[in-house]
């Protein structure tokens, strides 16, 4: 797979995303949820759904099937563009263990996003959800903590120990 091609096309949806990202919130303001809640999904806002699925699609599948300097490679692109990072994800609804997998797959190549907090989170809720749909997390996580980082780039933990963090259980209702 040339990586190099999809880092270019990454490059242009992520300028296109760039102003809606740093759009700025106004908190004073009682309905700013709702209104972030309302609102089209930045993809479709910019114009570019198709083309940020193909990459995202494109980088998960090199991250699952190329070797450690693909993933490492894959993981330089999710650092270097964070608007395509923050606004490129996959359908919500899920219910199968290999779309359980592609999640934790997306997590681990995000390698810790802007806050690895914010993806301890994320696996949390997706192992979660995984166990109400009847999965056995454990041989998930183990498999997909095999493709991720050992780097602690935050002082949190690397991104192996994040996702191994998925086995422990939390009531996130």
């Amino acid at each position: 797979m040339n990586l190099a091609a999809v880092r270019a096309d990454v490059a242009v949806i992520d300028d296109l995303l760039r102003d809606i990202a740093e759009r700025p919130v106004d908190l004073d303001d009682p309905n700013w949820m709702a209104e972030i809640r309302q609102a089209p999904p930045p993809v479709d806002e910019a114009g570019v759904v198709a083309e940020a699925s193909a990459a995202l699609d494109a980088l998960l599948e090199a991250y699952e099937t190329g070797g450690a300097p693909a993933r490492a490679e894959v993981r330089d692109i999710f650092r270097a563009h964070p608007s395509f990072r923050w606004a490129a994800h996959l359908p919500v609804a899920w219910d199968s263990v290999g779309e359980f997998r592609r999640r934790l797959v997306h997590v681990s190549a995000m390698d810790q996003g802007a806050d690895p907090r914010d993806e301890l989170m994320t696996i949390w809720s997706l192992c979660h959800r995984a166990r109400e749909c009847g999965i056995d997390v454990e041989p998930v996580l183990r498999e997909v903590a095999n493709l991720s980082s050992d780097a602690d780039l935050y002082g949190f933990g690397s991104m192996q120990m994040l996702i191994m963090r998925g086995l422990e259980v939390h009531d996130l209702g």
